[in-house]
């Protein structure tokens, strides 16, 4: 499978909501998720499939995605990049967050071994 193919179908996915299939479908047993924000006392850089799932359930947890919208995926070679903009709630408080990521892939052998995120300030 192609990063093009990859990043096609990851998007596809995204926008049809289903984000917890896009990792399972994905991810590489040895992926890195890299992002400036993230669970407390967790490590910015989630290392192993594992610790990238539990990180994408604390954000399930802890948020509710009210409505997402997603550009590209625009590819180079063996990586990708697509844009977020997205509304969310944080479940704990009920505080309303507008957030703008880029999210940059590395893709090896069909699977996603690295994804960065970028945030809008």
């Amino acid at each position: 499978m192609s990063t093009a193919d990859v990043a096609n179908d990851l998007v596809a996915l995204l926008k049809a909501g289903q984000f917890q299939a896009c990792g399972e479908k994905y991810w590489a047993e040895d992926v890195v998720s890299i992002e400036p924000g993230g669970p407390p006392g967790m490590d910015p850089a989630a290392r192993g499939k594992a610790a990238v799932e539990a990180k994408s359930q604390w954000w399930a947890d802890t948020h509710e995605t009210q409505d997402v919208e997603i550009e590209g995926p625009y590819v180079n070679g063996d990586q990708f990049t697509c844009r977020f903009r997205m509304k969310v709630k944080v479940k704990a408080t009920g505080e309303i967050m507008e957030m703008d990521e880029h999210a940059l892939y590395t893709v090896r052998d069909g699977k996603i071994v690295e994804e960065k995120f970028f945030y809008g300030g």
